[in-house]
């Protein structure tokens, strides 16, 4: 398949995923049995775009402390200079999986999640840059960690990171919001991704729990700058449901 074969395949899925999360949604009488979280989104900005699909299961409730098992498919595409390639600019394509369980932690307003399992990814680059580690399969670990605290009953404090061994590629990402019109939280986020050979800075702002019906939305936008000199707008869309 080609590069853009596999980006597409990986946009369809994440759309199909979508169309669940929007038809198969629980009425809200469930709510008491909800073990089962679904997400999806896109990223996107000037040099990339990014698609995601996955899931979370909690055998004990998705509000209560204990076992909980993460699995995600992503797939998109970036564009760098190649300086082994006479600072051409290359085009990636990627697909990525991840396998983690991990256990969630409750105190009061506090909910801290964390997961550590398995990370697969595949990579072509066009033309083919041999100076780019990430070319073909790669398997590896991946540790992440989501953090949500509700300080008072109109903010919220959430923080997420994961790790990975492939390319010791990382990223953290810290948000506060006010409660508005009782309805979503708005504030400012900042967000940072790293590997070997490449870093990405990111400030915006953030709308995250804003729910229609059983759906759950959440929206970023901002500016982004990488160590390529570059600099671009940056869109964030996330939805989620709960069965």
């Amino acid at each position: 398949m080609s590069c853009g074969g596999r980006v597409s395949a990986a946009i369809a899925f994440a759309a199909a995923f979508f169309v669940c999360c929007l038809y198969l949604s629980p009425s809200p009488s469930w709510a008491a049995d909800e073990r089962v979280l679904l997400f999806s989104g896109i990223d996107v900005w000037y040099d990339g775009a990014f698609t995601h699909a996955g899931a979370l299961w909690s055998p004990y409730g998705l509000e209560r402390e204990g076992f909980t098992l993460k699995v995600m498919a992503a797939g998109g595409f970036y564009r760098y200079r190649a300086g082994a390639l006479g600072d051409v600019t290359v085009v990636g394509a990627e697909e990525s999986g991840q396998v983690m369980p991990g256990w969630r932690f409750k105190r009061d307003q506090l909910e801290i999640t964390v997961y550590g399992g398995l990370d697969f990814q595949h990579d072509v680059t066009s033309p083919f840059d041999p100076a780019n580690r990430l070319n073909g399969w790669s398997i590896g670990a991946r540790g992440a960690v989501d953090l949500w605290y509700e300080p008072t009953g109109a903010t919220m404090l959430a923080f997420n990171a994961f790790v990975s061994s492939i390319n010791t590629d990382y990223s953290v990402r810290a948000a506060y919001g006010w409660r508005l019109f009782n309805s979503f939280y708005l504030g400012p986020e900042a967000q940072t991704f790293d590997c070997v050979g490449y870093r990405q800075l990111r400030v915006g702002l953030h709308l995250t729990a804003l729910k229609i019906g059983p759906i759950e939305w959440s929206a970023a936008a901002g500016w982004s700058e990488d160590s390529d000199h570059r600099s671009s707008p940056y869109l964030r869309l996330g939805i989620l449901a709960r069965f």
